[in-house]
């Protein structure tokens, strides 16, 4: 009876294992070309120690309860007052996650006569909070700015009534380019709407400090930005920040945040630290951005082409298994670089996806494009 419940979900698992698409987990092993740790902030000292130092003066490791309730601790205030001084916004809330900020907001500030136009490479979790959202949504292709006009139009022009959101990555995780930022902003101005720019990938690593690509935008009323704490600033978590107006109505209406409990306080700490360290270690991020820059052309003088111009460098095979083959010779070599299949990519576009860190010494780069080079060119034979 047990085998016969659960016999429809093996079949679909087989018949992920055919496509090659079936997911497993897998320890960390070898060089790191794949984590979102772009400054090396995960074990680095100063995080350690201000865990230490949380703890000694008695942080909690959890919040008992959520934030309406008895969760809302002073390291979480102080956190979303010192971001929301360094990041340029008027407020900000902190979230369990990015995957939960993004479901928040989506699904929670556009209101039902509202038009949501998403970029077509944005992130499973803006899909999820855009799908349990009230507005109509279409989608644009990557960074095409007269599509994203011309939805804008004519919706307009069919009597839509309520307020565009335009909604993007400043930097997409799985291409490694830039949004056009200037003529969305533009874009939000002219029709009376809002941006809602997720720099999951550029915060800590891109614009004056590490505030990321929106930057010279935060603090603008129909500006909402979400900055993630488990990328480059080595932490867990996500900020999100915007209007003292929006920034409320998220605490009496965002159902991930009304009835989740709240984000770790020790987490908040660590943060905190995290935001200071990009303050104060610039030396961080010119030694990273010095590493994008070979490794960008290491990109073009093996492969012929141009790179992504970021620390996320894609090498798209195509095929998924030749893909998956091609990721496992490298971990075998002590590469740790891993094959990204559909959904997570459009179809036909698996790829390796490489991320540059400072985990790594940039001779450690230039011997993996050697080898890599080498297995691509072997995988063809």
């Amino acid at each position: 009876m047990m085998q016969e419940r659960l016999a429809r979900y093996e079949t679909i698992l087989n018949q992920l294992e055919r496509k090659g698409r079936r997911r497993k987990l897998f320890a960390q092993s070898g060089k790191d070309f794949t984590s979102n740790d772009y400054l090396g902030l995960v074990g680095s000292q100063r995080l350690r120690a201000s865990v230490i130092s949380a703890i000694e003066r008695g942080v909690p490791v959890g919040a008992g309860g959520s934030r309406l309730l008895r969760g809302n601790h002073p390291e979480h205030e102080m956190l979303e007052e010192e971001a929301a001084t360094f990041f340029g916004s008027e407020r900000m809330l902190y979230f369990g996650s990015g995957y939960a900020a993004n479901l928040a907001v989506l699904s929670t500030l556009p209101q039902r006569n509202d038009l949501i136009i998403y970029d077509e490479l944005i992130h499973a979790s803006a899909h999820a909070g855009i799908a349990a959202g009230r507005g109509r949504a279409a989608s644009v292709s990557h960074n095409d700015l007269e599509a994203t006009e011309d939805v804008i139009r004519k919706w307009r022009q069919a009597d839509g009534k309520g307020h565009p959101w335009i909604v993007v990555e400043s930097l997409y995780s799985m291409d490694g380019d830039k949004a056009p930022l200037a003529g969305l902003m533009d874009l939000a101005d002219r029709y009376d709407g809002f941006l809602f720019v997720d720099e999951a990938h550029a915060t800590g690593v891109h614009g004056m400090d590490g505030r990321g690509f929106a930057a010279e935008l935060e603090g603008r009323d129909n500006v909402i930005v979400l900055h993630t704490c488990g990328k480059a600033l080595g932490v867990e978590g996500a900020l999100v920040g915007g209007s003292g107006v929006l920034c409320d109505y998220l605490i009496n209406h965002a159902r991930p945040f009304i009835y989740a409990t709240a984000p770790s306080p020790l987490a908040a700490a660590v943060v905190r630290e995290a935001l200071k360290i990009l303050y104060d270690e610039p030396e961080r991020r010119r030694k990273l951005h010095s590493m994008i820059t070979y490794a960008n052309d290491q990109i073009l003088s093996h492969f012929g082409r141009e790179g992504s111009g970021s620390q996320i460098l894609p090498v798209i095979l195509g095929d998924n298994a030749r893909t998956l083959r091609i990721a496992q010779q490298m971990q075998a070599d002590g590469f740790d670089l891993r094959a990204i299949r559909p959904p997570t990519v459009p179809a036909n576009t698996a790829r390796l996806r490489i991320s540059v860190t400072l985990n790594v010494e940039l001779s450690t780069v230039s011997r993996m494009f050697d080898r890599l080079a080498t297995v691509i060119a072997e995988a063809q034979l």
